[in-house]
Order: C-alpha cells, then sequence, then structure tokens
C-alpha cells in the first residue's frame, strides 16, 4: 500500500502544483486599477499664435485612473480630469484670458474630462486609446498615441508597481465651440498635446 501511495504521490503533486500556477496566472490576468500620480504628471500643449511661434502652456491639476491587464495588453476603462483654472503658461495675463469665456470658461466648465471608450495595441508596447473629450460642454471623440516606457515596482518613496507613460495627441479646438480668433489666424486651431506619467497600482489592486 505504502509503494502504491510513493507511486502516486509524484503525479498527485504535480497536477496540484500545476492546478496552482493556473491559478495564479488566472489571477494576475485580470484587470487591475492603477491611480495617476499628480505629482509625476504632466501635459504640455502647444498652439501657434499669428504664426509666428507656439505657446506652450499646461494644467497643473489632473486627476485619474484605469483599469489594465499587462499579461493581455487589455485597457478597459480609464479617466482624466483636469482643472481648467489650472491653465498656466507662464504669463498671467494669458492665462486669465485662457480661462475667460473666449477659451476654456472655467467659471461655467470647471473641468476638462478624457473618459476612455477603446484601445487598439499598435505595438508590444505602444497602441491608440480612444476616448470622449469634454470641453466647454461638448463630447468629441480623439485618439491618442501612448507608449508604456516602464512597469515595475518604484525604487524609492511609495514602492507601489508603477507604469511609466508617454502620449500625444492633436486636436481641433473650434470642434469645440472654441472659436476665438481662429478666423483671422491670431490663435491656431490645431492643439498639439504630449503627456507624461507615472500611475500606481492601487493598493487593493484588483477590480471588484
Amino acid at each position: 500500500m505504502k509503494q502504491i501511495l510513493e507511486t502516486l504521490k509524484a503525479p498527485v503533486m504535480g497536477l496540484l502544483g500545476l492546478l496552482l500556477t493556473l491559478g495564479a496566472s488566472q489571477a494576475t490576468a485580470e484587470l487591475r486599477t492603477f491611480v495617476v500620480d499628480d505629482e509625476h504628471f504632466s501635459m504640455m500643449f502647444e498652439i501657434q499664435h499669428i504664426g509666428y511661434a507656439p505657446v506652450m502652456g499646461m494644467f497643473e491639476e489632473v486627476e485619474g485612473q484605469f483599469q489594465y491587464n499587462e499579461e493581455t495588453n487589455e485597457l478597459d476603462s480609464g479617466q482624466l480630469t483636469f482643472k481648467s483654472k489650472s491653465v498656466y503658461t507662464n504669463h498671467k495675463k494669458r492665462d486669465d484670458h485662457l480661462r475667460g469665456d473666449d477659451f476654456l470658461n472655467s467659471d461655467e466648465f470647471p473641468e476638462i474630462t478624457f473618459k476612455v471608450t477603446d484601445f487598439k495595441p499598435t505595438g508590444e508596447k505602444t497602441g491608440v486609446v480612444t476616448g470622449n473629450l469634454t470641453m466647454l460642454g461638448q463630447t468629441h471623440p480623439v485618439d491618442v498615441n501612448v507608449t508604456l516606457n516602464k512597469a515595475a515596482e518604484y525604487p524609492i518613496t511609495h514602492e507601489k508597481y508603477t507604469l511609466g507613460m508617454t502620449a500625444e495627441a492633436t486636436l481641433k479646438r473650434s470642434q469645440w465651440g472654441m472659436t476665438y480668433a481662429v478666423e483671422n489666424g491670431l490663435v491656431g486651431d490645431t492643439v498639439k498635446l504630449r503627456f507624461g506619467f507615472e500611475a500606481n497600482l492601487k493598493s487593493d489592486g484588483w477590480l471588484n
């Protein structure tokens, strides 16, 4: 009897190990929630001024999170929210103008949101995120080219598992009804966007 049990021990233990491995693989294949680190987030916009040179600026207040599966390269959902009054171009008079009715109308529309609707991988670490951008009370789709720069545990401070991303997009501001100075060419219609940010794995990690 003992000999029979010893004979069966190896395949049983092997099967148990396989089941544990499959269980672990299934767990790591789930979507996990990542929260944008507002201390390591930059979003630069660029727009032409009378055709001479681009004016560059950024939004200083942003928050967001998204659900991502690294193994399947699946982005399920996500949202970024910018505080429109936090616009900054290193020129107070211009910033006040941007917050006014001609541009962002920050008193009536304090937030600009981008909600993810689709994601299509274009490479091992690249893809196109499609989302709805809501600004000035209007919502239109925007494509954003994204690159995953690094995914690892942070080496200092919080030491959380962190994704590092860069992204780029181009849009026409007039599509959202922001038409000030477009017709006379004083301010360009095309806006170039560039993002760089880190996103940390939520402490609970998994979606409910």
